[in-house]
């Protein structure tokens, strides 16, 4: 069977130059994909879980076309500083410290909760999801390597990457546009407060302090690698030396992703990466996401409704479906009207697919042209991934559906059997969304409501044990309440 890559020409926007360019494989039908996973110290946000929904949908379209697609993604788990410096303490380091625990099981809750998250988003797990610390020889090679090219120097136990002395030869810059000098400028007032050659010079490998838990032996002495090297020694072990695509959150860009570029070409040679992608930001209520001023949410109270920001919760369907509403190289903004809206939405796309299977059919089709309809669905997914134009395209569809459900239109038994096969994989395995499960909801729903009642009743009667043992009752069997303007509504975790 012919690979449908050799009838759909993609274009991915590559960050290395700005522009679309033409997808061409380095040893087509293989792909390598590298994403930068999360530092396991706390909670996946959501900013980060829109970054690898989005890679997913990539690796899915990938898949689709029929490319033999290695997606890498790692867990860093060491060597990830305060504030992405080269100074400070490490951040699993000071989650255990704080609470009492072994780094390794700060790793372990977190990496566990991330990938409970991801599965409830319905993305697949990546081919290979290997660990910083799983590759600390890998790691020391490297920055041996780098060293016997006098592109990098030892200080006091500790490596650090000249950047100035390769830029002599390359380009420091070269993904986020920055200029050296302006770089050295920005960075003249730190003179003398480093043991660095130059402030822009960054850790490939770090001297543990007395206190620092996690280290390693090296030549250098007991250290612990410098976060940015981690990932350069992972894609290339499992990708080769060049590869195609490495992804990540536009944040990375500088100056993790710089970073990997100098060392990867110091080391190697060459530039490793054909294409590098990037996702957007995400805002919540047209503000940044952001801890410290609490204006943020977890997943988990994304889908439970248990937070002060929205008025309800969205099942994770609803928000994938709504982050896909977006280009990835978007800026996205989660508020309470616009999910409602994706919701809504989302509901009326599902309804419409729930009807593909049982519309009756006619010896012609009349009013839509399937095939027409399908080359323009793959069209605008050939054009770096445009899942907001391929839902555009779905809500056509599900108006025809409707129409032809209706009686309104017909469509012949070829066409519909088109239809059916190309919705299911533009919805289910591309788009990577699901049709939630009615089971008895309809039943729940009027139970509820019965409950729901019945709690107002006692809380306009005053009796305010009964009002609290409803809520505390249904709490306990994964059922939250959450009282509102117009009213009460429930969700279940």
């Amino acid at each position: 069977m012919t690979p449908l890559f050799e009838s759909n020409t993609l274009f991915v926007h590559n960050s290395l130059n700005g522009k679309k360019e033409e997808f061409v494989p380095v040893k087509s039908p293989f792909v390598g994909m590298y994403v930068c996973g999360p530092t396991v110290y706390s909670d996946v946000h959501l900013g980060n879980c829109r970054t690898f929904i989005s890679f997913d949908m990539m690796k899915r379209y990938l898949d689709h076309l029929g490319y033999k697609v290695r997606y890498v993604r790692n867990i860093t788990d060491a060597g990830h500083l305060e504030n992405d410096a080269d100074e400070g303490e490490d951040k699993i380091a000071k989650k255990a410290r704080i609470t009492q625990l072994e780094p390794m099981e700060i790793v372990q809750q977190y990496t566990v909760g991330f990938r409970k998250v991801m599965e409830m988003f319905n993305s697949k797990p990546p081919s290979i999801e290997p660990t910083a610390t799983g590759h600390i020889i890998e790691q020391i090679e490297m920055v041996k390597d780098i060293l016997e090219k006098r592109l990098a120097y030892e200080v006091n136990g500790s490596v650090y990457f000249d950047v100035e002395k390769y830029n002599a030869t390359a380009h420091y810059g070269i993904l986020s546009g920055r200029n050296i000098e302006d770089l050295i400028s920005g960075t003249r007032e730190l003179d003398g407060q480093s043991e660095k050659r130059n402030p822009m010079d960054f850790a490939l490998w770090k001297k543990a302090s007395p206190l620092h838990i996690m280290r390693w032996p090296s030549p250098w002495g007991e250290g612990f690698p410098g976060w940015h090297l981690e990932c350069s020694v992972m894609s290339t072990k499992y990708l080769g030396e060049e590869f195609d695509i490495h992804g990540g959150g536009m944040d990375l860009k500088f100056p993790h992703h710089e970073c990997e570029i100098a060392q990867n070409h110091a080391s190697i040679g060459k530039h490793s990466v054909k294409y590098w992608l990037h996702t957007n930001m995400l805002t919540l209520n047209g503000q940044r996401m952001s801890k410290s001023t609490g204006n943020t949410i977890l997943p988990e109270e994304l889908f439970s409704g248990d937070n002060s920001i929205l008025e309800k919760g969205f099942s994770p369907s609803v928000v994938r479906f709504f982050m896909m509403q977006a280009h990835y190289r978007s800026v996205l903004d989660f508020s309470n009207d616009a999910l409602s809206a994706s919701e809504k939405g989302y509901n009326r796309l599902t309804e419409s697919m729930k009807k593909l299977a049982s519309l009756p059919t006619s010896p012609a089709t009349d009013g839509f042209e399937v095939q027409k309809w399908i080359k323009g669905a793959y069209a605008v997914m050939n054009d770096d991934f445009n899942t907001p134009m391929l839902i555009a395209q779905l809500f056509e569809a599900s108006k025809f559906i409707n129409a032809v459900a209706d009686g309104k239109q017909k469509i012949s038994s070829k066409d519909l059997e088109a239809l059916i096969a190309a919705m299911n994989v533009f919805y289910f395995d591309i788009l990577g969304l699901q049709i939630q499960s009615e089971g008895d909801s309809g039943k729940l729903d009027s139970a509820m409501q019965v409950l729901i009642e019945l709690r107002m009743a006692a809380r306009a009667d005053k009796n305010w044990a009964l009002s609290d043992e409803i809520r505390d009752k249904l709490s306990e069997n994964g059922i939250v309440l959450k009282d509102g303007k117009e009213g009460s509504t429930y969700s279940v975790e």
